[in-house]
């Protein structure tokens, strides 16, 4: 990993970030040019087979299999939707590509859109990135002034629309099936799956191709430069480059390109600058709240999908938050647990009922009204609610106070024991401001 890998990404572009100029003096456009020429989808498939490119949202999907399913659906029916809707704790990647970098998704989300043979095409953003919207549209209209994208599109006879879609919902609006059900004008309340993969049953009942902003942005560098210019870096099985949110306590908090695989004690020390205040790591989310967290001996850890998951955790869409000795752990634990009893959508009763349980238990040991017998329960709701609803979200609270429990299990005692909590407030209120 001592190798220095050129941005691919994030790499600096001249001019404001909506100006297509400085985008195409770096090859800007020209995967979408080829596509547009050999009129194959099948080979642009094959391409992104190839790199072994995974889905850059949380699940690490192979996307050349996830366009190839809708791509032989037997409909010709289809639609294509770009999920830039980012709620997540610590996750903000995303919104700062569509901000920073847009034409490298409109680019991607063109080439995603003509491959699958989209009736109509979306870009879900979320509402309060004002930012982001401003410079995407600038974008857009700059692509279409240019004929990359409306009508009679590079002069080869049909049109292409891309259509922002204001999303006005919430943390659960971002798993797919409900991101789509909003779209309907629906309540944002994701399916069963299966049958309802949105490959299969997505919208208006037909096969839709959902990728997020980053694997999107990755497409056209892919198809430009070539599958095995992809894989030079990273690990075998997770390949590329990924983006990194780093947050919580460290000196340079941001968002980082690197290649997978990297150790995780990079990004920290190398990428955020260490731990502040001369204070030591005490835990780290690598993937954000709803995987677990690692101690401060684990942070040799690879940052890919395999490693991560064979290590008992995940690496999600990369939301890394970095927890110091100086936190409370329940109060830690107390503030994400509010975030996903306030984002539950209500639908699934051992969600709904679970993440209240939950809260109202670890709010009582960090008030200091606990007793021990509480610790039994949290840990059998926990085993109860995993894995109960449509989407992962009372996975996530289940895993959060678990692993809260597991690691660090004498400071919930401690709590009980001495009928409140013993760390600084003022310490405590900031190291969980990132919730």
């Amino acid at each position: 990993m001592e190798k220095q890998v050129p941005l691919r990404l994030l790499a600096p572009l001249d001019g404001e970030p909506w100006d297509i100029d400085g985008y195409r003096t770096r090859g800007g456009y020209e995967a979408w040019q080829q596509v547009v020429r050999d009129r194959n989808p099948d080979r642009v498939i094959e391409e992104l087979k190839q790199s072994r490119l995974r889905g850059r949202g949380g699940a690490g999907f192979l996307t050349g299999l996830k366009w190839e399913k809708v791509v032989h659906h037997r409909t010709n029916e289809r639609y294509f939707v770009c999920n830039a809707g980012e709620h997540e704790p610590g996750t903000f990647k995303d919104r700062y590509l569509v901000q920073h970098h847009p034409h490298q998704l409109i680019e991607g989300c063109l080439i995603a859109a003509f491959t699958v043979g989209a009736k109509a095409s979306y870009i879900y953003l979320n509402a309060e990135f004002l930012d982001a919207r401003a410079s995407l549209e600038k974008a857009m209209d700059q692509a279409r002034e240019r004929g990359f994208l409306g009508k009679n599109v590079l002069g080869a006879g049909f049109d292409l629309e891309l259509e922002v879609f204001e999303g006005h919902g919430s943390y659960v609006a971002g798993e797919e099936t409900a991101m789509l059900e909003s779209m309907e004008g629906r309540p944002a309340h994701p399916k069963q799956k299966p049958p309802f993969y949105p490959t299969d049953f997505g919208l208006r009942g037909k096969p839709t191709l959902v990728n997020n902003v980053e694997t999107l942005s990755h497409v056209p560098h892919v198809l430009r430069h070539g599958a095995q210019w992809f894989t030079e870096v990273g690990v075998e099985k997770s390949p590329g480059t990924m983006l990194f949110s780093l947050s919580g306590a460290v000196n340079r908090p941001g968002v980082y390109e690197l290649p997978l695989g990297t150790p995780l004690r990079h990004v920290i020390d190398e990428c955020g600058g260490g731990v502040p205040h001369g204070r030591r790591v005490k835990a780290v989310f690598p993937g954000g709240p709803s995987f677990s967290m690692v101690g401060p001996d684990e942070l040799d850890l690879q940052m890919d999908f395999d490693s991560l998951k064979k290590a008992g955790t995940g690496l999600g869409s990369a939301g890394v938050i970095v927890v110091d000795d100086a936190t409370c752990m329940v109060a830690h634990t107390l503030a994400l647990s509010t975030f996903f009893r306030e984002e539950s959508c209500g639908q699934c009763p051992p969600c709904r009922i679970g993440t209240e349980r939950l809260e109202d238990l670890v709010a009582t040991i960090e008030e200091g009204r606990g007793t021990r017998n509480d610790l039994d329960k949290l840990l059998q709701i926990c085993g109860f609610v995993k894995g109960t609803g449509f989407c992962t979200l009372v996975t996530g609270a289940s895993v959060l106070v678990h692993n809260s429990l597991r690691l660090f299990r004498h400071e919930y005692e401690d709590h009980i024991a001495g009928k409140g909590c013993p760390f600084n407030p003022t310490a405590t209120e900031s190291a969980v401001a990132v919730a």
